[in-house]
Order: C-alpha cells, then structure tokens, then sequence
C-alpha cells in the first residue's frame, strides 16, 4: 500500500442540512476572519484512514496512560470554508473495533463492563454547532452517544494545514480533541487502589488526527 493510499477510507458527502446531520462548523463569531485557505477547502472530503486515528488515552492506576483507537467507523463531511454555518459532519463507530494494543483488556472493554457491544455496538457523534474562535481553531459542539446514553460534548478543532501530495490528490489535516466523564455515559466499572485512588480514572481524552482528501466524485 502506498504511503498515501486512498483505500480504507470513509466518504464526506455534501447533503443537505437535516436532523440527523452535524454541523462541522457553525457561523464565525463578528469580526472574526476566515483564512483564505479555509475558503479553498470548501468541498466534500473522505477520510484517509491509514493515515488518521479516531483514539483516547486514559490514565491507569495512577500512573501510566493507556492509549487506544477505533479502526472501523463511518463519516461524512461536507466543509464550507467561506459560509462554516453550512458544513456538516458525523462518525458512528464500531466499538467492536477497539484496538489498545493488549488482546486481554481490549476483550473487557468490549464486555459488560465498558463498551457491552452486543448491546451497544455503536458509538455515535452529531455536531450541533460550531464555532469559529478565530485564525484556524474551531469550537464544536454534538451529542455524544455511548450505551444509548446521549450527552452533549465540546470539541476543540484545529485545521493544520492542507497540501497536493506526490499523487496528485489534494489533503487537508484537522486535530480534534476533547475530555469526558465516562460514567455520565454509564462506564462506571473500576476498581480502587490500597494506596487511594482507582485502577482507571474517569476522565478519558478522545482524539481525532484527520487526514481528509478531497473527493473527486
């Protein structure tokens, strides 16, 4: 495969604002200028999944962090650089798709005490709104769904830049982050530590490193 190979990937299709859909990017704040670039990525965009990661890092027993990634969801992205209100987006994960990098805990997360995929296969985000705050950051804000439990979320979103690369196409890069609370989505399973504190903090990063190529459909 080569290094900027087009397969794997989740498609961002233009459609038109409906309820199910996620704003990517809601109006600019008065005042606040749009780069020209921002404007020239105005398009549908696919997911380049070799090279992104929709991932976490949560804190273990006080100690380490152990990070994972999700290798199998869907996306669409329409981004308007010049009207941001317009663009649209959503991600629905396969939870099943967890990949920490140990079979064991990767097999508990999946169980009854996190994730319980056979109940719950599913993870799912819908932006509500977006925010330009100014130069190429974002704030946007959706409804986090985990275990059927749906609860809003704020998203700090940064454009890194975008190039043509060796093959002709063209890709922009985004960075997203955000912090939750996993038990306000009913993952409350732990265990406390003799010293104080508890095997898996509550609080878990979630991260999106986006490689976006320009759909050509």
């Amino acid at each position: 495969m080569g290094i900027f190979s087009r397969r794997q990937a989740a498609v961002f299709e233009s459609t038109p604002a409906v309820d199910n859909g996620i704003s990517v990017a809601d109006a600019a704040p008065r005042g606040a200028a749009l780069d020209p670039a921002l404007r020239a990525l105005t398009g549908r965009w696919t997911i380049d999944r070799p090279h992104s990661r929709i991932g976490f890092s949560v804190r273990h027993a006080m100690v380490t962090t152990v990070r994972g990634a999700f290798a199998d969801y869907d996306s669409t992205l329409y981004f308007d650089g010049a009207r941001p209100s317009e663009s649209r987006a959503d991600l629905v994960i396969r939870v099943a798709s967890v990949d920490t990098g140990v079979e064991q805990r990767d097999a508990h997360l999946i169980g009854p005490d996190f994730f319980d995929v056979r109940r719950y296969p599913e993870m799912v985000f819908r932006s509500t709104s977006t925010v330009h705050e100014g130069g190429e950051s974002f704030r946007m804000s959706g409804d986090l769904t985990i275990r059927d439990v749906t609860r809003p979320v704020d998203l700090q979103l940064d454009y890194l830049g975008s190039v043509v690369d060796p093959f002709g196409f063209e890709r922009a890069g985004f960075d997203g982050t955000t912090t939750i609370d996993r038990t306000e989505w009913g993952l409350v399973y732990n265990q406390r530590l003799k010293a104080g504190g508890s095997m898996v903090s509550e609080k878990v990063r979630l991260q999106f490193d986006i490689s976006a190529v320009r759909s050509t459909s």
